[in-house]
């Protein structure tokens, strides 16, 4: 069995514990940040990582709360051997050094994921594909509206990574005459960024190409919180394997 600790008691904490409770290789074992008077019968409890992982002794922590956090998660994770499993977007890029160089000094695996849906992951693989074709393209992300960093750790992943498949910056269109600031959205190496915060919306994401008398478009929808759950339990199950940070779904999907 493995043995799971979930950080984060909003939706998507709560679904990763129903989800993870009905595995029979896996079992919960404790909740970071206090659930709820039922919850609080089933399994420890507590707001302090360190002194939770002594109670629970995880194996895994999977980790949905938000990046101001998670430092102080990764540090009590790593002094207590439990692998993390980070699906919270915007960790600063100074904790993601500390885990990958504290996981390959203690050997233990570590998944970093902003994005757990394999489609959006398969999605970012594709685009990388296609960025070595076409001189320009935008990335239009949108989510519900109680969202609170944009542009999405996706969208910003996406970004780096086209330009970094395409070897250079994009052709980035600059309006002579900006009616509204920003009207073009964000920029980064030569993508354009554009985020949508509606009610209604889940995650999604658009990656437009545009070429010589021709467009691309890819696109992923994620129409239910539920889709995430199969980056979760692969990830959960892979992490026991790894004896170092992975960045991403796409390596242990077997995507390049």
């Amino acid at each position: 069995m493995i043995r799971v600790v979930v950080s984060g008691t909003g939706q998507m904490g709560a679904l990763t514990r129903a989800t993870i409770e009905a595995q029979p290789d896996m079992e919960v074992t404790g909740i970071i940040e206090p659930l709820g008077e039922e919850a609080s019968h089933l399994y420890p409890i507590g707001s302090d990582p360190a002194a939770l992982f002594a109670i629970a002794r995880p194996d895994v922590v999977v980790d949905f709360t938000n990046a101001s956090f998670t430092g102080r998660l990764v540090d009590a994770a790593i002094a207590h051997g439990v692998r993390p499993v980070i699906a919270t977007s915007g960790v600063p890029r100074e904790v993601v050094d500390r885990l990958r160089d504290e996981c390959a000094r203690a050997r233990i695996g570590a998944v970093l994921a902003p994005n757990l849906a394999l489609g959006a992951v398969v999605l970012m693989h594709l685009a990388d594909v296609a960025a070595r074709y076409f001189d320009s393209v935008e990335v239009i992300e949108l989510h519900h509206d109680r969202k609170v960093d944009a542009p999405s750790g996706t969208a910003l992943e996406t970004a780096r990574r086209l330009r970094a498949a395409r070897g250079s910056d994009f052709v980035h269109n600059e309006p002579t005459l900006e009616h509204l600031p920003g009207a073009r959205g964000a920029e980064l190496g030569g993508v354009a960024v554009h985020s949508v915060r509606l009610p209604g919306f889940v995650a999604h994401q658009e990656v437009i190409f545009g070429g010589q008398g021709q467009t691309l478009s890819l696109r992923h929808d994620s129409t239910g919180r539920d889709s995430f759950m199969p980056g979760v339990l692969l990830a959960v199950r892979e992490v026991m394997n790894l004896n170092g940070l992975v960045e991403g779904l796409g390596a242990l999907m077997g995507l390049p």
